[in-house]
């Protein structure tokens, strides 16, 4: 081997050198492949596990709750549904509460939206923040977020609504519960604010 004058190496018949490169490519090939393996075994165990015996159990007893009456809901009240104190999950998008039981998955206290599970989770949909500082513990109006998340809320309060059972409203501070009829129970309840 010698140098060939711009800092490469030459080898006689340029193959002992060729040979050397192709080593290293495949040595990073290896690295990436068991690189990419770590990262979905680490993926499985987060995520696959959860649907084992004990996930299959939360969904079993998900599925066999009865269709929740339709009721409003305290901040203070609507914190106990957060699948952790009781299996059934609640939450509220701009105002309207959803039970989001049957996507316990994503929003169940292992799931990555859990975080919303029992509180109103508007603030942090319109803003795309999973972190507590998205979270309100007391009464929050949504008035200083901008225009586009504000058609963020509305968006999301849409399609919770074409995936999840309505449930109620969010009360605000003082604000006193509706009551409801069994025949308002039973057909899809869109009272606006």
């Amino acid at each position: 081997m010698a140098d060939d004058g711009q800092g490469r190496l030459r080898t006689e018949g340029g193959r002992a050198g060729g040979a050397v490169l192709a080593g290293g490519e495949m040595l990073l090939s290896v690295g990436l492949l068991a690189l990419a393996l770590l990262a979905a075994y680490r993926l499985y165990l987060r995520w696959g596990t959860r649907n084992g015996p004990g996930g299959a159990a939360r969904q079993g007893e998900a599925a066999a709750l009865p269709r929740m009456k339709r009721r409003d809901f305290s901040l203070e009240q609507l914190r106990e549904f957060d699948g952790a104190r009781n299996p059934r999950i609640l939450l509220a998008v701009n105002g309207k509460v959803f039970d989001v039981t049957k996507g316990s998955k994503f929003y169940g206290p292992e799931g990555p939206y859990g975080i919303f599970a029992g509180r109103d989770a508007s603030r942090g949909l319109a803003t795309f923040c999973l972190d507590k500082d998205a979270l309100r513990d007391e009464y929050d109006d949504l008035s200083d977020l901008n225009a586009v998340q504000m058609e963020s809320v509305r968006e999301w309060e849409m399609q919770f609504k074409e995936k999840y059972d309505y449930v109620g409203r969010l009360l605000k501070p003082g604000e006193e519960p509706s009551e409801y009829t069994d025949e308002e129970d039973t057909k899809d309840h869109t009272k606006q604010e």
